[in-house]
């Protein structure tokens, strides 16, 4: 082979929604890197051949999700791939997407509170890999019943969470009608030793019935009641005060000089 070559080191795995990027160090001087997918029981498939990059987009060669990969990088010159000898390589560790990827933001299509009903619809994570007629497919779609989400809610300004699982797409909780709420969803896989809980939707919040004291606080309110107090006492005030000074300034005007 070629042992004079650098191999790469720092080989990582970066997977969301089964969107699957290899990455490596360090960036090739001289000669070039080709990576090779291994699979316990498909055949060997190169990507990024004769790549001057560090990275590498592996999604399409891991359609069996449940398989569990291996990745070679190969150190190459760059007409190496044309002779016959071995080029020296770097593996990777073993990588399985069902069970590693990470779960992407759910989508929050709408919500409602009516009276002491929170309601929230959302959807799936979608994926790169699609249905014979176009479409993606979800996340769902790959792991069934092995996936449920939970929906974090708590009183708005407050600090105290609860949660409630599906494994539908619809969340109805029992909530304070008077109180605004804020929520998110994260989906989750119990059966994973890692990477159970899956990335957090965006925080949104329920507008209905707020008033000042929820929406600014007491503090502020209070502020509002001083300097109102205080502009309606200076109205009453500052007319007396003139009045006065008015009628004491004619009153001397009236008084007769002394010594006249």
């Amino acid at each position: 082979g070629n042992p004079e070559l650098p191999t790469a080191v720092n080989i990582t795995w970066s997977s969301i929604n089964f969107k699957t990027i290899l990455q490596w160090q360090p960036k090739p001087s001289g000669y070039l890197y080709t990576v090779e997918i291994h699979g316990q029981t498909s055949d060997t498939k190169k990507k990024c051949v004769l790549t001057a990059k560090t990275e590498c987009d592996v999604t399409d060669v891991l359609r069996n999700v449940q398989e569990t990969y291996t990745a070679h990088i190969l150190s190459v010159m760059p007409s190496g791939m044309d002779n016959f000898e071995e080029p020296p390589f770097a593996a990777s560790e073993k990588f399985t997407p069902y069970s590693q990827t990470v779960l992407g933001k759910p989508e929050i299509k709408n919500y409602t509170q009516k009276g002491s009903k929170l309601t929230v619809v959302f959807q799936d994570p979608l994926t790169p890999y699609r249905f014979p007629n176009g479409s993606f497919k979800s996340v769902q779609d790959f792991f069934q019943h092995d996936l449920e989400y939970k929906l974090y809610y708590w009183k708005d300004q407050s600090s105290g969470k609860k949660d409630a699982t599906t494994k539908s797409h619809e969340f109805e909780v029992s909530v304070d009608s008077t109180k605004n709420y804020c929520f998110y969803i994260q989906g989750i896989i119990p059966s994973r030793r890692e990477n159970r809980s899956g990335q957090e939707s965006t925080v949104l919040c329920t507008s209905v019935g707020r008033g000042i004291l929820d929406e600014y606080g007491a503090e502020v309110f209070i502020i509002i009641a001083v300097i109102a107090i205080a502009v309606i006492t200076l109205a009453i005030v500052l007319p007396v005060v003139l009045c006065k000074r008015k009628k004491a300034k004619a009153a001397r005007e009236k008084e007769p000089l002394n010594g006249v």
